[in-house]
């Protein structure tokens, strides 16, 4: 284990992505719902990132990892692996700094982040996610290209950029005459988790699906604990077989703790933004709302930020999630 992949990212890693992404990113507002807190019992703070550009919070990651990258550096492009929303953020942010982009994404991924995926000129190259590896895939295109391999999470500039959401969220709190209790965050791999803890510098929970909560169990056990026996699930975005060696060490080292919800919580949490929030939320956005609703954390008597990081949500997905909630 070198001492890149064991470094937690802290505060200042995240000042200084502050820095570097100056206006790149959009600053989502804080929202505050009186039904949602009626719920809930407690002062609910959310941070929309489906309103960042591309639908997700991965811009902010993508941008800061692109940015800093030497001009002269930057011809042969970047290749990326992603179910959707990291490989959105990522040619998004290739493209407008001129620079080629490969996305390496899997056969399953929802069809409205493959073309919106391409959209933003990104090559994509499919793969079978249980039988192929992505990674060795993308290795073998960067070689041949030239290119720089941007990883998910597995980065300190990739989580350090995710971060700049959690230092927004308690500035902009702050402007309000507010602080907050803790935060909580929907969570894959743990690289939006680890900058949003150092970022914030809150007490932070991660939520994750049941069935891909090993980032809950890594931090309950101490040590990395990767999915066993995966299985379906309409959170695609999170559906990360192992956490990375830096997101377990950064979510460590700030305390994290996590918490898993179920299909049937998320699909009520996706038809919830809709119905009464009036927002578009993806089921792997929405799991914070779900870990709310559902009372997996109490949180009666506090005020909490909850992020909703993508609202890149395919139709049918919407219509099943509104259907099993009984909203339709």
């Amino acid at each position: 284990m070198t001492s890149l992949e064991s470094s937690p990212v802290v505060h200042a890693d995240v000042l200084a992505a502050a820095n570097r992404l100056g206006d790149w990113p959009v600053r989502t507002p804080l929202l505050n719902f009186p039904a949602l807190d009626a719920v809930c019992g407690g002062r609910v703070w959310l941070k929309p990132e489906n309103l960042q550009h591309t639908g997700s919070f991965k811009f902010r990651g993508a941008m800061n990892r692109l940015l800093a990258i030497p001009p002269e550096g930057r011809r042969g492009g970047v290749v990326a692996y992603s179910s959707g929303n990291h490989a959105q953020g990522v040619a998004r942010a290739a493209k407008l700094l001129g620079m080629p982009a490969l996305i390496v994404m899997p056969s399953d991924a929802p069809k409205l982040k493959v073309e919106r995926t391409r959209a933003d000129g990104a090559e994509v190259v499919f793969y079978d996610r249980l039988t192929e590896s992505r990674e060795t895939i993308a290795a073998r295109h960067a070689e041949v290209r030239g290119a720089l391999i941007v990883p998910p999470f597995a980065d300190p500039l990739i989580i350090a950029g995710q971060g700049t959401a959690g230092l927004e969220a308690v500035q902009d709190l702050a402007a309000k005459g507010e602080t907050a209790d803790l935060a909580l965050t929907c969570c894959g791999g743990g690289g939006l988790s680890g900058g949003f803890a150092a970022g914030s510098q809150l007490p932070l929970v991660v939520v994750e699906p049941q069935g891909y909560d090993d980032v809950c169990q890594s931090l309950a056990a101490g040590h990395i604990i990767p999915v066993a026996n995966p299985g379906p699930t309409r959170c695609d975005a999170l559906q990360t077989l192992r956490m990375a060696e830096i997101t377990f060490a950064t979510l460590t080292h700030h305390g994290a703790t996590g918490v898993a919800v179920s299909e049937a919580e998320v699909a009520r949490a996706v038809a919830f933004a809709f119905r009464e929030l009036k927002l578009v939320v993806e089921p792997g956005g929405a799991v914070t709302l779900a870990a709310l609703l559902a009372g997996r954390v109490d949180v009666r008597g506090k005020t909490v930020i909850a992020i909703l990081s993508g609202g890149n949500i395919d139709p049918q997905v919407m219509v099943d999630c509104l259907t099993e909630a009984g909203a339709l």
